[in-house]
């Protein structure tokens, strides 16, 4: 009889451990399920570890967006090739780009809206090992860049200018940020176009930059938002709250500059001290479009 009560505590112990599991599951689905719609509904931007991108981290970190009553999500990645997919397959609503994909993506089909011109801009750096110091020096070399974009049309420019011929020089994809700069830390580039904050560590080890968009006038950086998700009035809203946001954190950045948010850049971009400190004074404008100038000399690319 001992033996029979103890078989029947066991058995309804087990099947409590099993209702007690099943309800865990269930609520683990119905959490995944309201995150998932949370999620959904959030405007979601695709962002860099890159400078250009400073206002909109500063907007999350300092609640700017939540204060302003929106539910706003930067999405990490770290190639714009990854954000343009995301754009074109409407995972994120918004991110951040440059002129020439944006032109492209509007081309096969996505249309956009610029949100704002960003203060990126490029430098051709090269490999100090593989002794180019002049653009005409770069026969027969690597230059790392991303096809149907800025970098893409800025090598093709700084071949154009020392009249090489395109299959003089062997322009390699490379998409992801980080890899681009472990490939010239690693001698395995010879010369690629960069921007902030991985020109300057470039530049910390004595790599050479052989031209710099600011001094040719030319601003390709952008921010942009699909055109299909506007038709609601909440995506609208949403737009106003992040321009908004985006405003206020450019006046702090300004006002500041890099000082005052060391922690935040340092966490976004991956630098260390030795970086952030050598970092280039910027500036920051409030969302406005493009310069037709840009938009005209991206789509003629």
């Amino acid at each position: 009889m001992r033996n029979l009560f103890l078989i029947i505590i066991g058995i309804l112990l087990f099947a409590a451990c099993g209702e007690s599991y099943e309800e865990k599951q269930r609520l683990t689905r119905a959490e995944r399920a309201r995150l998932a719609k949370e999620d959904s509904a959030a405007l979601k931007v695709g962002v860099m570890p890159t400078l250009d991108c400073m206002p909109i981290y500063l907007a999350k970190e300092r609640h700017l967006f939540d204060t302003l009553g929106a539910d706003i999500r930067p999405k990490a990645y770290t190639a714009h090739l990854d954000i343009q997919d995301a754009l074109e397959k409407g995972r994120i609503e918004a991110g951040i780009t440059d002129l020439v994909r944006a032109n492209k993506m509007m081309k096969r089909g996505t249309p956009l809206r610029y949100v704002a011109a960003t203060n990126t801009y490029w430098q051709f750096i090269t490999n100090r090992k593989s002794r180019v110091k002049e653009l005409k020096q770069m026969v027969d070399k690597m230059v790392a860049m991303t096809n149907h974009s800025a970098t893409d049309m800025l090598a093709q420019m700084c071949v154009d200018s020392v009249k090489l011929k395109q299959t003089d020089v062997f322009k390699v994809p490379v998409n992801d940020v980080h890899v681009r700069l472990s490939m010239l830390q690693n001698n395995e580039m010879d010369a690629m176009l960069m921007t902030e904050p991985q020109a300057t560590v470039a530049r910390l080890f004595k790599n050479p930059v052989l031209m710099d968009t600011r001094n040719r006038d030319i601003r390709m950086g952008a921010i942009v938002m699909r055109e299909k998700p506007l038709s609601h009035k909440s995506r609208q809203q949403q737009l106003d709250v992040f321009v908004k946001a985006y405003n206020m954190a450019c006046d702090s950045l300004n006002l500041n500059g890099w000082g005052r948010y060391k922690d935040i850049v340092m966490k976004y971009t991956q630098i260390d001290e030795r970086t952030f400190k050598a970092l280039p004074k910027l500036r920051f404008e409030h969302a406005k479009a493009p310069r037709q100038k840009d938009i005209d000399r991206a789509a003629k690319f």
